[in-house]
């Protein structure tokens, strides 16, 4: 016989036939971070990880041990070592690393400029006299060789770098000497994400050499924060801080110039253990230079010649955008070219002696070709002229 169910009895569930009561996770957010596996697997990865710290601890405890009887070995060594032992002649080191053959070359690519060439040789002596201190054993550390260069165009930053490279790579502090010269344009990019490919790609390439960075100022925008010149330096920073051992950075520039660059970045200036300062070259320093070029491009100059490029050079001196070495070297590629027009006018257009032409008449330089440009600046007009 059916009956009618109470409503006590409807709202009651049947054991059996509701939702089961297993734990099936919920909605905690919390539940994935719950380990899965049952209890001897959690303590079996628990006892890797100890015995993996432990392992670590006694191998750093090993290193330790080792580091202690290494120096104890070489107290004992020293202390042992005779009064009168010698690591050999600076002479011997000098000649042996070729260190001396780059400060001969150096010499004869720089006109003048002596307390340039007295500056590289001091630091090509702590260099060789750090090598010997190894020799014996001694207590040595890399010292900072990243280097400023300050100066006018043309004073022989860029001779300098070369040799200092050649230097580092001879005494070992250089994998291969190499110089790679870099300005804004190689190492700033022109949107976002484009400057750290650029200045890591120039690095790359400086590695084991100097990179040396002319003009360094034009990194820094004191107007705009946004310049992505900052992130440039950041990382140069960085790398001349911590892979001092494989680049020397070298930066370059006018010396007031570099002055604020060094304010605006303190961290540049800390970093930079050697300030070379390049003078600007005197007139008669650059009539020996005009000497030097003509020889190496086998030009002779005629009687005269040489009196009348000082008094350019002189006249030059007081114009815009002088550049030293630069601006004789243009000079003497103008009276190069001067005397290729007049020898050929004279024996080409004009026949003379019938177009036959000597070797002096081809290797000869006038005072005729620098008094042309002598005449350009001196000219009424020449202050409305550029000048290279």
């Amino acid at each position: 016989m059916s009956r009618t169910l109470t409503k006590v009895e409807a709202a009651t569930p049947s054991f059996g036939t509701g939702p089961s009561l297993q734990f099936t996770g919920g909605t905690d957010p919390n539940n994935k971070n719950i380990k899965k596996g049952n209890l001897s697997e959690r303590l079996g990865e628990a006892d890797t990880e100890r015995r993996k710290a432990e392992a670590a601890a006694d191998q750093r405890d090993r290193a330790q041990e080792i580091a202690r009887e290494a120096r104890a070995a070489k107290i004992k060594y020293l202390e042992e070592m005779p009064d009168d032992t010698v690591a050999g002649t600076v002479d011997d080191f000098m000649f042996k690393e070729g260190v001396n053959d780059q400060l001969i070359k150096l010499d004869k690519e720089l006109v003048g400029l002596t307390a340039v060439k007295e500056r590289v040789r001091e630091i090509a002596a702590l260099l060789v006299l750090d090598k010997m201190r190894r020799k014996l054993g001694f207590e040595t550390s890399v010292p900072s060789l990243h280097m400023s260069f300050t100066g006018a165009p043309g004073t022989g930053k860029t001779t300098v770098a070369v040799r200092m490279g050649q230097i580092l790579a001879k005494m070992g502090y250089a994998r291969s000497g190499h110089v790679i010269i870099a300005t804004r344009d190689d190492l700033v990019g022109q949107y976002v994400g484009h400057t750290a490919p650029k200045t890591k790609e120039m690095i790359k390439k400086a590695f084991g050499g100097l990179l040396l960075v002319d003009e360094a100022y034009y990194l820094y925008n004191a107007s705009n924060e946004r310049d992505y010149g900052q992130e440039s330096i950041e990382i140069l920073l960085n790398v001349m801080e911590t892979q001092s051992d494989d680049l020397v950075v070298a930066v370059a520039g006018y010396e007031d110039l570099m002055q604020n660059f060094f304010n605006n970045i303190p961290g540049m200036m800390s970093r930079i253990g050697n300030h070379i300062k390049f003078p600007n070259y005197e007139v008669d320093d650059l009539m020996l230079i005009a000497g030097v070029m003509s020889k190496d491009l086998e030009y002779d100059f005629e009687p005269g010649a040489i009196e009348v490029f000082g008094q350019y050079i002189e006249e030059r001196m007081k114009l815009p955008y002088f550049s030293n070495a630069r601006t004789v070297r243009n000079a003497m590629d103008r009276a190069r070219m001067n005397s290729a027009i007049r020898t050929f006018d004279r024996f080409a257009m004009n026949g003379e002696n019938g177009g036959m032409v000597s070797i002096e008449q081809l290797k000869a330089i006038g005072a005729a070709d620098f008094q042309v440009l002598l005449d350009d600046i001196t000219a009424a007009d020449a202050g409305n002229k550029i000048f290279s």
